[in-house]
């Protein structure tokens, strides 16, 4: 006879043995249940009833034999119900059951990726990331827009984060610019142009950057404003001459003005003070005038020292003759001594003198009469 037997020698030998019992219904959960230990405990049930002669022979046998079709179609029914749960209840999620074997190949292969999207991009991020701060400067960093708490950095190596923060860097060292030309009224009326020269630096970094827009270029037109400010208070010719006080004060004027915004005026120097060509002719002309007549008042001052020395000079020689005879041979010594090919001899004062008054005594007896000379 072809087919499956109907009975093992197992079974066979469990219903001589009387443990065959009576199998019990399948329950809706049985997925868990459909195995084939079960199986053979319902089979060992029929034959054991089969064996003690409960019912007769033949009805035990019957029931042997449609437990067992059912323990062979069984079987088959279990595998499928194992591959498809008959209680979504009792059935788990695919994503449960992903879980519960682990990560697959498609997880791993993410990791992996992003690992070496990490290894590769790792230089360009210290790129972004790191940066070097001079000596001579500082970084004032900005976090999502807000100020970063601790003050400016540097110097020195410093992080920040790309995308997110963002920085600026600030000179600390003592710059200079020219102020521009200012044409400048001044107190008495005269239009003058005057440009000057400033120094200063950034004693506070993060004053300066958040608290101004553009500090060098603020510091500039102030310096201008103040320079026309300052001198339009003063006359021309303090501002000819007192140009060390103006630039104290305007120093001053400015370092008070910039220190809320971190920088600190540290020197003002009046450059040049250019005056219109009319007034710089009068002005010369008065100059020339002034210095001819302070030569005249040094050559009057001259001749009459001079002549008070000669008149001291004569009052000495008429009381010694001798000094008069010095003076006579000094004179034709240095005449001797120039070289000249023609030598005058003066004559003696007071021979011209007895010479003066011999010659007026003839002349006044030849003019008197008889008369006169008897009287005389």
């Amino acid at each position: 006879m072809h087919g499956t037997p109907l009975l093992s020698p197992k079974a066979d030998h469990d219903i001589e043995s009387g443990g065959y019992d009576e199998p019990q219904p399948p329950t809706n959960g049985g997925a868990a249940q459909n195995s084939d230990t079960l199986k053979k405990d319902a089979l060992n049930r029929d034959k054991g009833s089969y064996s003690k002669g409960g019912p007769s022979r033949e009805k035990s046998k019957y029931q042997y034999h449609t437990h067992r079709r059912s323990y062979d179609s069984g079987r088959t029914t279990d595998s499928e119900d194992n591959k498809m749960p008959s209680n979504p209840r009792d059935s788990k999620s695919l994503g449960e059951m992903a879980c519960d074997e682990g990560p697959g190949l498609c997880a791993h292969l993410i990791t992996f990726i992003s690992i070496l999207l990490v290894l590769v991009t790792i230089p360009f991020s210290l790129c972004f990331a790191v940066k070097v701060v001079q000596e001579y400067e500082r970084v004032v960093i900005f976090r999502l827009g807000r100020l970063l708490s601790g003050g400016a950095r540097g110097p020195g190596i410093f992080f920040i984060v790309p995308c997110v923060d963002s920085y600026q860097k600030v000179d600390m060292r003592t710059l200079t610019f020219d102020v521009p030309p200012q044409e400048i009224l001044t107190k008495d009326s005269v239009t003058v142009h005057v440009d000057a020269i400033m120094y200063y630096k950034v004693s506070n970094a993060t004053c300066a950057i958040s608290n101004v827009d553009d500090y060098g270029q603020s510091t500039r037109l102030l310096a201008a404003t103040t320079l026309r400010n300052v001198l339009g208070t003063k006359n021309l010719g303090d501002i000819l001459s007192e140009r060390e006080s103006i630039a104290n004060m305007m120093q001053s004027t400015l370092d008070e003005a910039t220190d809320p915004w971190g920088v600190k005026v540290e020197r003002v120097e009046v450059k040049d003070v250019r005056l219109p060509q009319q007034l710089q002719r009068a002005m010369a002309a008065e100059a020339e005038a002034a210095r001819e007549a302070r030569a005249k008042v040094i050559a009057a001052e001259g001749e009459h020292q001079a002549s008070r020395s000669l008149a001291n000079a004569a009052e000495v020689i008429a009381q010694s003759p001798a000094a008069l005879q010095l003076r006579y041979l000094q004179t034709l010594n240095n005449i001797s001594a120039e070289k000249n090919s023609t030598i005058v001899f003066p004559v003696p004062v007071d021979i011209i003198s007895h010479l003066m008054g011999m010659k007026g005594s003839d002349e006044r007896s030849r003019t008197q009469t008889p008369m006169e000379t008897l009287v005389h």
